[in-house]
């Protein structure tokens, strides 16, 4: 036997509970603007400015608020060069990269269905 504790069991969580850690994260997650940022920073790094102009209508504050966040939750690096001006630059991380998959099909889903969407709205707002 060796000297190390056993393993605390692993802690079930349910989303569907209002104060469940997992719900703040798939809320997080969920937002908008995460997932245009990560789908930005897919292909390479990018600099605050990049970002900005690639993702059209984020304010400056959504933007800065929303890569602090990603920072904080471990899903995007930020690496300041120390340049004049100084630069930073913005990636994903391996646990951001993990997460990629699924925005990406959110996206393209959205993107590839947003004609049958209207098409039903339309419907909806003709019926009422």
């Amino acid at each position: 036997m060796t000297g190390t504790a056993p393993a605390e069991p692993r802690q079930e969580y349910n989303a569907f509970v209002a104060g469940c850690p997992a719900r703040q994260l798939y809320d997080r997650i969920s937002d908008k603007w995460v997932g245009l940022i990560m789908s930005a920073l897919a292909e390479d790094a990018m600099r605050y400015g990049d970002l900005s102009r690639k993702i059209d209508g984020v304010s400056q504050k959504m933007l800065t608020q929303t890569l602090r966040n990603l920072e904080r939750d471990g899903l995007v690096s930020r690496t300041v060069v120390p340049t004049r001006p100084v630069q930073v630059t913005y990636a994903l991380t391996q646990l951001g990269q993990s997460l990629l998959p699924v925005v990406r099909a959110v996206k393209g889903w959205a993107e590839g269905h947003i004609d049958q969407v209207n098409a039903a709205r339309t419907t909806y707002d003709n019926a009422s």
